[in-house]
């Protein structure tokens, strides 16, 4: 714990003007200039330097994210199922991930995620099925402004960016996306996200985040960008929990996001025979699956399984009528293993 602690202690001085920097850009839209002069407030010598006292926050958060008893800085509204983002929107919190469907399967686990309730879905260009996506929107029967639609442009894209926005406004039959994200890490990725501001002055795009970044990623990012990230989606899971990562970036104003929530396809079903999970389920009659997403929750993250199974996917849903203990939520902490499933 000292030596994590210690290495944000360094991280957050040299983030410590970038931080500062980014809280001051919390909409998705370009910042303005005030248009009377703004008063500076008095300054007190009594209290901490800038980047003492954001050091000293940051530090407190990570003790208490690494034993997996401390929510994120960004708080859920539970009975909402909602996060605020830093652009002023809505996001819910719990919500369908379309990874590795086919069309036909992404149509119909959206129209089944919208009888359960969910408001999210998470789809993405490299997984080939926003069409489906978006017919499965139309077919759901729910209204547009309901919804929350995050889809993602891969590293091929970032080019030509502002084309590939287009197409997939098209593809998903929208007339505005609420989150696109990029996916991962790229030498053009910053030429990317510009085209992304301008959409998000168009009206195509109501906030934009990013996938698969990290600390070094998102600081070196940060620094050339005008729109701050709204989001942030990464592998995160009982056995690889980010417990750095997600107090450094949510600082920071960006609302972390867990893709592969329960671990990832081949990996489950090793997830979910471990003895502590079971035992909580049992101890609350809810499915390990539940356990799991209920914990990425309260650690203040934002969750989206993927499924094509109906009943899986309102087993998903059905995580607001209990609540795990600052015990359950540390013994789910000592899971971790380091075993990332992904290579990104």
């Amino acid at each position: 714990m000292s030596e994590l602690i210690q290495t944000y202690s360094r991280r957050a001085f040299v983030a410590g003007a970038t931080l500062l920097g980014t809280q001051l850009l919390t909409g998705c839209a370009r910042p303005e200039e005030p248009s009377t002069p703004q008063t500076q407030p008095e300054t007190s010598t009594t209290e901490p330097k800038a980047n003492e006292a954001v050091t000293a926050e940051l530090e407190e958060t990570i003790a208490s994210q690494a034993t997996g008893t401390g929510a994120g800085v960004i708080p859920f509204d539970f009975d909402k199922k909602t996060v605020e983002l830093n652009c002023g929107i809505e996001m819910p919190i719990i919500g369908l991930g379309c990874y590795s469907l086919t069309d036909q399967e992404a149509h119909d686990s959206v129209v089944a995620a919208m009888q359960t309730g969910m408001r999210l879905i998470d789809t993405a260009h490299i997984y080939g099925n926003e069409e489906g996506v978006g017919q499965g929107i139309i077919d759901s029967g729910v209204n547009r402004d309901e919804l929350f639609l995050i889809t993602k442009l891969y590293m091929d894209q970032y080019s030509q960016a502002a084309d590939a926005i287009d197409e997939a406004l098209e593809k998903l039959q929208l007339d505005y996306i609420d989150m696109l994200l990029l996916h991962h890490p790229s030498d053009d990725d910053v030429t990317a996200w510009k085209a992304m501001e301008e959409a998000v002055d168009e009206g195509k795009l109501r906030s934009i985040g990013l996938s698969n970044y990290y600390e070094e990623e998102y600081s070196d990012f940060v620094k050339q960008v005008e729109i701050p990230p709204a989001l942030v989606q990464n592998e995160i899971h009982p056995q690889y929990q980010e417990s750095d990562v997600i107090p450094f970036i949510t600082k920071q104003g960006s609302v972390m996001q867990a893709w592969f929530p329960l671990g990832g396809r081949g990996y489950t079903e090793e997830m979910f025979a471990l003895e502590t999970l079971n035992d909580l389920a049992a101890t609350y009659n809810k499915s390990v699956p539940q356990i799991i997403l209920r914990w990425h929750l309260q650690r203040g993250v934002v969750a989206i399984p993927g499924s094509a199974n109906a009943d899986h996917i309102q087993e998903n849903f059905d995580i607001f009528d209990f609540e795990l203990t600052e015990q359950d939520m540390s013994d789910i902490a000592n899971l971790e293993t380091g075993d990332k499933h992904e290579w990104y």
